[in-house]
């Protein structure tokens, strides 16, 4: 019997509640294909800083990287100011933990809604893999004479031959898995700099993948397709920024945030990788049982993909989405189910 330790960071508001359903479904899984899991829980988040001032001790994040990965409910809380969880925690795991993939399936499933009229879930199954670790988010700029009327603010977008080939390789090995298909989005016509290194390095590597059909699509026309043709897409590679813009809309078109699941990857497994639901903590409704767990469950899937149980992924996935036809709305106080009893759903579809 395989064995794994898993941490596990709820986090704040609903992260909590969606995270001990997705716990529940991981822990059904291994009792059906004979593995197990030890949580340990980590009490990281908005609430913590706001007691202690803290947002990641070196100790802790020590620890974590003797995990075999990360399940993250959700992070945030109106007292805390912007940037301080995302830099000092989030993005901190990513760039430590060298977790280079950002991998954001979009895919639709029966029974949820979809702003796309005539939109048919045979349509709209792609995965995103978007660049983790490079490109704007490094953080590289500053300001000049910041607070006046002539201040300047810079903001630099790193992307190196290294960064960008090892994301690209990554995205033809997942096209192998699928309908062997790579699209790479960019905006080549005016980031003639980094769009040239992009463009190249993807026309290389497309070279020893002979079996994989590639495409190039300027991102602000993939955003045009995603709605009008999003069966076009199978696989699709791009950048930090680019990417975290693209897969929000990916998100809109699935069902929303509460159907959004999400993994940063590391995979070569030198470091653990985190696995987590798009939506935030919304502590408006935290605490009444009205937020959506898919999200939570189906992150969850991808883990157990990542960890080598894909038996176990597929049931996890399917029984997640075996419940949303069931729902009256994909969250909120008309949902139908609670976050638990839709939690208790799936870990019972998983199990038979």
């Amino acid at each position: 019997m395989s064995s794994y330790r898993l941490a596990a960071i709820p986090g704040d508001g609903v992260g909590t509640e969606v995270t001990a359903e997705a716990i529940k479904a991981v822990e059904a899984a291994g009792a059906r294909f004979d593995f197990s899991v030890d949580f340990t829980a980590y009490d990281l988040g908005g609430e913590r800083y706001l007691r202690t001032g803290e947002v990641l001790p070196d100790e802790v994040e020590a620890e974590l990287t003797g995990f075999d990965a990360i399940l993250l409910g959700a992070v945030g809380t109106p007292e805390v100011p912007p940037g301080v969880l995302e830099r000092g925690l989030l993005l901190r795991l990513r760039f430590e933990f060298d977790q280079y993939v950002n991998i954001r399936p979009v895919k639709l499933y029966e029974g949820a809604p979809t702003p796309i009229a005539g939109l048919t879930p045979d349509r709209c199954d792609m995965v995103i893999f978007r660049e983790n670790t490079e490109g704007p988010y490094v953080g590289a700029g500053g300001f000049a004479r910041k607070g006046t009327q002539h201040e300047i603010a810079n903001q630099e977008s790193i992307n190196t031959r290294f960064g960008v080939e090892r994301i690209v390789r990554r995205a033809f090995d997942r096209a192998r898995r699928s309908r062997r298909h790579v699209t790479l989005a960019h905006k080549t016509n005016v980031l003639n700099y980094a769009g040239d290194l992009w463009l190249r390095t993807f026309n290389e590597v497309a070279g020893d993948y002979p079996d994989v059909a590639t495409e190039y699509v300027h991102v602000d026309a993939m955003c045009l397709y995603m709605v009008t043709q999003p069966e076009r897409f199978d696989v699709v590679v791009t950048d930090n920024l680019f990417g975290d813009i693209v897969t929000d809309l990916g998100a809109a078109i699935q069902g929303g945030m509460g159907l959004a699941a999400s993994g940063n990857v590391n995979p070569e497994k030198d470091y653990p990788s985190m696995f987590e639901p798009v939506h935030g903590s919304a502590p408006d409704i935290a605490g009444q049982g009205w937020a959506n767990p898919v999200a939570a469950v189906l992150s969850a899937a991808l883990c157990l993909d990542h960890l080598g149980e894909g038996e176990a992924a597929v049931a996890v996935e399917r029984a997640a989405a075996s419940v949303l036809p069931g729902l009256k709305t994909m969250g909120g106080p008309d949902m139908g189910a609670t976050t638990a009893e839709i939690g208790d759903r799936i870990a019972a579809a998983i199990a038979t």
